[in-house]
């Protein structure tokens, strides 16, 4: 993993979108790439990531509580478009 990655505290839902990566609070080195949210299990499918690649053999199911206790997010910029309606 690149030092050079900004990894931040995960504050509420909002910050939890499909293919963010996130990484253990106690595991730093260890990568997940976030996946769909499973409304029958009330959890996140999150995959591992290592080297650019997602691996899809297998998924952890983790809840939102653990995602905000035990893990961080990687921190993005995002650009917002305005689109003025006529």
């Amino acid at each position: 993993m690149k030092n050079g990655n900004n990894f931040i505290t995960i504050n509420d839902a909002y910050q939890l979108v499909e293919g963010a990566k996130i990484r253990a609070k106690k595991y730093p080195e260890e990568l997940f790439v976030l996946s769909r949210y499973d409304a029958d299990k009330r959890g996140y499918l999150i995959y591992p990531f290592d080297e650019g690649m997602q691996f899809n053999d297998f998924g952890v199911l983790v809840t939102e509580n653990e995602l905000r206790y035990d893990y961080e997010i990687q921190d993005f910029d995002v650009n917002l478009v305005r689109v003025n309606a006529a």
